[in-house]
């Protein structure tokens, strides 16, 4: 009799697979061979069915069987079946880079996932860059939330709700407290947190591989991916960066020229906006830096731009 669950976790032709039935909640499979001939490939958040070859052995064995339809997929973290993404970003140690937050959320907008845009380390801020965060970023129509990842009462209660009965992709970059985060959300997942370094103030990356953690929740899981310290915007063109903008939107179309990309176009309603302090300053000043950029990009060999 085959039964269902999810891949959590694949290392060495193994795949690690959760069914939420008594203790023996994870069985250690492999995939059929049938997966080679059809040119599948079991991917971490794969919903399938499993046929149970040994229960004796710690943990119970079995082979993956078939693979349920996906809902999407996606290439980095390569991961199946995910509803949305948590960022973390801390306020202070270390001061985040509003651009790769900025490159984030472009990119989550491109793979029409959703996105939660987390600070940690409320602690440790003032009243005033808490609130100058959230009024940047609860402008362009992102989820905003603020917590201290080592404070387990009440303090991620709201975190708890937004990933109730979710799959839910965490990343950010090294040293924003994400294993902390993690450790807190899942029972057991004892993720080793980095030290920050005193010298560069930049945290150490503990995560080496791609894994589904199941949380307290029932059908919640969070998905670890790899810190990042830079994210480059190879596949988009600086005409249809503004896109990505959702703030511009309003002022777009009192723009004097259609086709207007917000830069030095005379009679832009949206340089008048941001002028006139509608539109935050941070991100309208990352909107050009990220549009020089992809600009001046050279093309990547063997791409069509």
């Amino acid at each position: 009799m085959a039964i269902q669950g999810k891949i959590i976790k694949s290392i060495a032709g193994f795949y690690e697979v959760y069914t939420g039935e008594g203790e023996k909640t994870i069985y250690r499979c492999r995939a059929k061979g049938v997966f080679r001939a059809l040119g599948e490939k079991p991917l971490v958040g794969d919903d399938c069915l499993i046929e149970v070859t040994d229960t004796v052995s710690s943990p119970p064995e079995g082979n993956v069987v078939k693979l349920l339809p996906r809902r999407n997929d996606l290439i980095r973290p390569n991961v199946a079946n995910v509803d949305q993404a948590l960022l973390l970003f801390a306020i202070t140690h270390p001061v985040p880079s509003l651009a790769l937050v900025d490159r984030f959320l472009i990119i989550l907008q491109q793979k029409n996932l959703p996105a939660i845009l987390c600070f940690n380390k409320q602690d440790l801020a003032t009243g005033e860059e808490i609130e100058e965060l959230r009024k940047v970023y609860e402008a362009c129509g992102c989820r905003v939330l603020f917590l201290s990842a080592r404070d387990e009462e009440g303090d991620l209660a709201p975190v708890r709700d937004e990933i109730r009965g979710k799959t839910t992709v965490i990343t950010g970059p090294s040293g924003a407290g994400k294993s902390t985060l993690i450790n807190a959300l899942c029972p057991g997942a004892r993720m080793e947190t980095g030290e920050l370094s005193r010298k560069i103030a930049r945290g150490k990356n503990t995560t080496r591989h791609v894994e589904l953690l199941p949380a307290q929740e029932e059908n919640t899981f969070l998905v670890d991916t790899p810190g990042f310290t830079s994210l480059y915007l190879f596949d988009t063109r600086a005409e249809d960066l503004k896109a990505y903008y959702p703030e511009f939107a309003p002022y777009a179309g009192s723009c004097r020229y259609h086709g207007c990309n917000h830069v030095s176009e005379p009679g832009c309603g949206v340089r008048r906006a941001y002028q006139d302090g509608k539109i935050p300053r941070i991100r309208y000043e990352n909107y050009l830096a990220l549009f020089a950029e992809l600009r001046d990009q050279k093309p990547v060999y063997g791409k069509k731009k």
